[in-house]
């Protein structure tokens, strides 16, 4: 796009942030619009499994439900408590949804269809959305108040324990793929196994067990049921969100979803072959890669959805036990498993 507006006479430095600018819209204005969707989307799927209807008066279907709630909550009044750091307070749903956005500049969508396809796309993504939680510890501590307060602690350790072992589950894929650009992973997933039938890791033995952490630590990340223990209503009435209203709460909700569809991406790209087809046949291919990716995605989200209607909640000490005495020995174990195999591989066996 740089070089289109290049061939009008514009210079390159112009053409380059007019090109960054649009592509950043084109991007983010789909995903808001995704988030409000999807949160109709997974009301109908908590209805349906309930034996029950779901939004249904709002527009067609209910399809506008999501729209009169966002407007609802942009009318209502901002209140900020007597006793909080106003400046953090504000500042809190600010970077909870800013990095939920910033994180979509590295996933390919296509072969060369994304923002930046940078080398280092896993790191980066692995960087920017440990970032997340400080908008989380901001809400809690700037509220001055209890609930919010043991919300952000809790927030704080369910990250890190489930970040170590995504950080050894993406070792993994990293391993096999021998690149950490998520364009070259996608790729590296082509013909992968079952005699150049199936696109996927997942489709792996010694990869699927990592697929499923992968996608049980996502859930944790995101602060999803089963592991919603940071905005535990039974417990802490929102968490981090109780003392915000009007927009400021609907930020973190925006975030939120954001993270959720990012996390289906992430599943899909990683372990599934993102936008490839799932059987390497020649015909598969003329589908456009972006609609099996967003097809994979649906997928993941009814997947996040029906975990959240039908799994209790777990207890905090059981939610740490996952994380440290189940995950990170598991992750670790493959993350062996897979180098001595590829090591065999590659060298063959020591003589």
């Amino acid at each position: 796009m740089t070089a289109w507006f290049q061939s009008f006479g514009v210079n390159y430095e112009w053409s380059w942030l007019l090109a960054t600018v649009i592509g950043i819209l084109v991007i983010a204005l789909p995903l808001m619009l995704a988030v409000a969707m999807i949160i109709y989307a997974e009301r109908k799927i908590w209805a349906a499994i309930a034996l029950r209807r779901g939004p249904n008066v709002v527009g067609p279907w209910g399809l506008l439900q999501s729209f009169a709630d966002g407007l609802k909550v942009f009318l209502k009044e901002t209140i900020i408590p007597t006793s909080a750091n106003k400046a953090l307070f504000l500042i809190a749903p600010i970077i909870t949804f800013t990095v939920a956005l910033i994180v979509w500049a590295v996933v390919p969508f296509d072969v060369g269809v994304v923002l930046t396809d940078i080398n280092v796309g896993l790191l980066y993504i692995l960087a920017a959305s440990s970032l997340g939680v400080y908008g989380v510890i901001l809400a809690g501590w700037a509220s001055n108040s209890k609930y919010p307060f043991f919300s952000a602690i809790r927030a704080a350790a369910q990250m890190v324990s489930y970040e170590v072992s995504i950080g050894f589950v993406l070792i993994c894929v990293v391993l096999y793929a021998g690149t950490f650009n998520l364009t070259g992973i996608v790729l590296a997933q082509k013909g992968n196994i079952g005699f150049g039938l199936l696109n996927g890791f997942g489709f792996n033995p010694l990869l699927f067990p990592m697929a499923v952490v992968f996608l049980i630590s996502s859930m944790a990340e995101t602060f999803r049921t089963p592991f919603d223990l940071v905005e535990a209503e039974s417990e802490l009435v929102a968490g981090h969100q109780t003392e915000y209203s009007s927009m400021s709460f609907a930020l973190f909700w925006l975030g939120e979803y954001a993270n959720v569809i990012l996390m289906c991406a992430l599943n899909a790209i990683l372990f599934w072959g993102g936008f490839l087809p799932p059987l390497n046949i020649g015909f598969l291919y003329a589908v456009p890669g972006i609609l099996w990716l967003f097809l994979k995605m649906g997928i993941f989200f009814f997947i996040f959805g029906w975990v959240k209607a039908t799994v209790p909640r777990y207890r905090y000490d059981q939610l740490m036990r996952l994380g440290w005495k189940i995950f990170l020995p598991l992750s670790l174990l493959f993350v062996t498993l897979i180098s001595g195999w590829l090591m065999i591989k590659t060298q063959g066996l020591p003589v």
